[in-house]
């Protein structure tokens, strides 16, 4: 009996340290400032009608040149990707299809880019992707800035 209560008590302390571990991340990631929520997938080739699977919830942050994405279930201190302000080209906008409204927040738009030649879209509230195209813009003098 009290080997079960001392399992059981070992089993409830690890679950309260991973999930303190998981809100912790959360707090280093947003600590700087400049983050945004963005769900991130590989784009579906051209023609291909969009579907609502293969997003990924994450989190995105600023970081000089360049965004840094962190997929939200995750205990990686480090980005999952980064996106370089001149290797990222805007192809096009769109509002979620069918199932992708159930698997996106409520209010996002689908923003198709270009990354060194791979293609992904990225969902972000309006209010985020405001914020992402003015922060294309604003590149410094000289880079090549394309945003649709």
């Amino acid at each position: 009996m009290i080997l079960a209560i001392e399992v059981g008590g070992a089993v409830v302390a690890a679950l309260l340290l991973g999930l303190f571990v998981f809100g912790l991340r959360r707090r280093l990631i947003q600590r700087p400032g400049g983050t945004f929520d963005c769900s991130l997938r590989p784009a579906p080739p051209e023609g291909a009608e969009p579907g609502g699977k293969g997003w990924v919830y994450g989190v995105a942050r600023y970081n000089n040149d360049r965004v840094e994405w962190f997929r939200v279930f995750s205990y990686a201190p480090r980005p999952r990707r980064v996106l370089e302000r001149p290797a990222i080209e805007v192809l096009g906008r769109r509002a979620p299809h069918g199932d992708e409204e159930l698997a996106l927040l409520s209010d996002a738009v689908v923003l198709l880019c270009s990354h060194r030649d791979v293609r992904l879209e990225l969902a972000m509230s309006d209010d985020a992707l405001t914020g992402f195209l003015a922060w294309l813009e604003a590149a410094p003098p000289g880079q090549r800035v394309n945003v649709a």
